[in-house]
């Protein structure tokens, strides 16, 4: 039998240990890293048009242009210049129908004069002050839904920006308590992962009572995605489904919602309450519920957000979208005298820097983006996320190989070109209306226009 030379007479310990030096990589590494070169080659190649667009990317709301535009956004740090539709989908709805009315050009903001884009966190005369300068941050995705790659590069993106991010309700992992600053902790139903240290460092905590995608239906991780580094995050049994109840069974009045946020106060005297909610007919009088149950921050989360795991019937059928809630929450709480004293923030289908500009426009402060950050990471919108190894790009997906597709620092520098490229938009909306900060937009729904068809380009 023909025995290599460099397996003969200690050969093959030789082979080991020179497989073993520092510089050399593992056959695993080299297949990683043979695979994160590909897709970050196609990113750029199919965003250029090469091979024109993917005939099969996309949906109505987020078309293949949205897609590739985004991930030119993310690539270069400004709008794509090739012909891609970057602003609205194909929808016939919503945010898709309306556009603005900017002013002539001689009564624009002059290039000169700076634009501000901060918005504060706490409108409330006590608690601690937080104010971030884009008037947006990350969305709640749990470790579980997302990998802990993604999440480390989210918590990265948010500490450059001096933004948010948040854990979702899957845990806190350990690699994100250096960005802790930066990293709001989720309280969820299904209480996974909620420590006392998870309370303590978080700037700010917030409460799920409902997502836009299933309202009324509670949250679902299925068992194929439960791993045994996932369940002992969420201190569950691994590879089974795990459930989080619709309601909080110990809350069934305003006065239970404030025990509970003076549950989380008496724990973390120094954090900011926030509140995420659905948009059900009522929305209204729930956010106004909220106020009065001491919150800083209410989140209204509309049905078109949510990762490919949410069934559709329920994210197209249940909630109101969050077009209609937004106005709605804003005028109540105008009429009531306490709109100044609340941060509202939309989200659930935030997709670009004209959708941010017109959910302000309705009557929010500022927005919260989730899915358009996983886009922005190489998200096709294929639909698979409720599968452990469904997702192909390594972003929704808890398989220990498929989530080292993504290399957190990578993915901390594509959010943050996105995030410049929506700051730049905004900024050039802003200016376009005749306006010098982001806040003079919120409530303006007189600078907007029902179209059909339309351009929405200024100039």
């Amino acid at each position: 039998m023909y025995v290599p030379e460099r397996l003969r007479a200690g050969g093959f310990l030789q082979a080991m240990k020179w497989s073993m030096k520092p510089n050399s990589k593992t056959t695993e590494e080299r297949i990683i890293a043979k695979h994160q070169e590909a897709l970050h080659h196609g990113f750029q190649i199919w965003s250029s048009l090469a091979f024109d667009r993917p005939p099969a990317m996309g949906d109505a709301r987020w078309t293949a242009d949205l897609i590739l535009a985004t991930w030119i956004q993310a690539e270069m740090g400004h709008p794509p210049e090739n012909g891609l539709e970057y602003q609205v989908g194909c929808s016939g709805g919503g945010f898709d129908v309306m556009a603005f009315q900017f002013l002539p050009k001689e009564r624009w903001v002059p290039e000169q004069e700076a634009i501000d884009t901060s918005i504060p966190l706490n409108r409330r005369p006590y608690d601690r002050k937080i104010e971030i300068p884009i008037p947006w941050y990350g969305a709640g995705m749990s470790y579980g839904s997302i990998s802990e790659q993604i999440m480390l590069g989210r918590a990265k993106a948010a500490q450059k920006w001096n933004t948010f991010t948040c854990t979702g309700e899957g845990g806190y992992p350990e690699s994100l308590v250096p960005y802790h600053e930066h990293v709001i902790t989720q309280v969820a139903t299904g209480m996974f992962g909620v420590r006392e240290e998870t309370i303590l460092w978080a700037p700010i905590i917030e409460f799920k009572y409902a997502q836009g995608a299933k309202p009324g239906l509670g949250g679902h991780l299925l068992g194929d995605k439960a791993t045994t580094a996932v369940a002992k995050m969420r201190e569950s049994v691994p590879w089974v489904s795990l459930f989080s109840p619709f309601p909080f069974h110990s809350v069934y009045s305003v006065e239970d919602h404030k025990k509970h946020i003076d549950w989380m106060k008496t724990v973390n005297p120094g954090a900011l309450m926030a509140v995420k909610v659905s948009t059900p007919v009522d929305v209204d009088m729930v956010a106004m519920g909220s106020y009065y149950a001491g919150a800083h921050i209410i989140q209204i989360d509309g049905g078109y957000g949510g990762t490919g795991a949410a069934p559709e019937i329920a994210k197209k059928n249940i909630a109101m979208p969050v077009e209609l809630a937004i106005p709605r929450v804003h005028r109540f709480l105008l009429a009531e005298g306490i709109r100044d004293e609340v941060v509202l923030m939309a989200s659930g289908g935030i997709r670009t820097a004209y959708d941010i500009a017109k959910a302000i426009a309705l009557g929010a402060d500022g927005c919260i983006l989730g899915t358009a950050e996983l886009v922005a990471l190489g998200c096709t919108r294929c639909s698979n996320c409720e599968r452990g190894r469904g997702c192909p790009f390594g972003l929704t997906t808890t398989d220990p190989q498929l989530s080292q597709l993504v290399d957190p620092d990578w993915g901390a520098e594509r959010l943050s070109r996105f995030y410049s490229a929506l700051q730049g938009q905004l900024q050039t909306i802003l200016r376009q209306l005749g306006m010098h900060s982001v806040r003079e937009l919120r409530g303006r729904m007189d600078v907007m226009r029902y179209h059909k068809g339309e351009s929405q380009h200024g100039s």
